[in-house]
C-alpha cells in the first residue's frame, strides 16, 4: 500500500487539510490519507491549543466520507516529534510505502524541527503550494539543502522508486484555508 501522512495540530480540521489530502491520492496515486492528530507542537504554545480529544473528534467528522483515516499515533508512541513518529511508522508498518505531505509554509520552517533531516531519509516528501510561499520554497533553508534531490518527474508515483532522500514539489490549485485563520474568525465572532 502507498500512503500518504499528513500530520499537524487539525486545530480544527477544515476543507484544506481535505483538499491536499484529496489532491495528494490523485497525484501521487496513493491507497489512503492518514491524519497524524498531533497532540502538542513543540513549536506552539500550548494555551492555544484545543484538547487532543475535541480536535481528533473534529477531524474524524471532517474525514468522513473520505479515504482519510484519522489517527493519534504521536499519543500512542508517546513522542510529538515528527522524524521519532515516522520512523516508528516505516517500522511498525513496514510492509507500506509511506509519503509525507506538508505544506510549503511547513517546509520554509522545517529547518526549526528537531532532527529535521532525517525524515528526508525516512520517507520521500511531498510539498504543496499553498499561496504566498511558492518563491520562498526553494531559497528556505531545506529547499537549499534539497535541490538536488527534488524529483521533477510528472508521474508523480515513480517517486516511490527513487533512494532516498528525495522531495516532490506539487503545484495545486491554491486553497487559502488554515487553521489559523479559522481559529482568529471564531475568536473575533465570540468577542462581538
Amino acid at each position: 500500500m502507498r500512503i500518504g501522512l499528513l500530520g499537524g495540530s487539525f486545530n480544527p480540521a477544515h476543507n484544506g487539510h481535505l483538499y491536499i489530502s484529496n489532491t495528494a491520492l490523485k497525484k501521487l496515486k496513493l491507497d489512503e490519507i492518514w491524519w497524524l492528530v498531533s497532540p502538542q507542537n513543540p513549536l506552539k504554545e500550548k494555551s492555544m491549543s484545543t484538547p487532543l480529544k475535541i480536535r481528533l473528534n473534529n477531524a474524524r467528522n471532517i474525514a468522513k466520507g473520505h479515504n482519510i483515516r484519522v489517527e493519534d499515533l504521536e499519543t500512542k508512541f508517546k513522542t510529538n516529534l515528527t522524524s521519532k513518529t515516522l520512523e516508528l511508522i516505516s517500522k511498525r508498518y513496514s510492509g507500506s510505502n509511506f509519503i509525507w505531505l506538508m505544506g510549503e509554509d511547513n517546509l520554509i520552517e522545517i529547518n526549526n524541527w528537531f532532527n529535521w533531516k532525517k525524515i528526508f531519509n525516512i520517507m520521500p516528501v511531498a510539498v504543496f503550494n499553498r499561496g504566498v510561499y511558492s518563491y520562498s520554497v526553494i531559497n528556505s533553508i531545506a529547499g537549499k539543502h534539497y535541490f538536488l534531490k527534488l524529483h521533477k518527474t510528472k508521474g508523480s508515483k515513480s517517486i516511490f522508486n527513487k533512494p532516498l532522500p528525495v522531495w516532490q514539489f506539487l503545484h495545486i490549485t491554491k486553497n487559502s484555508v488554515s487553521s489559523t485563520m479559522l481559529r482568529l474568525n471564531n475568536n473575533d465572532r465570540l468577542e462581538t
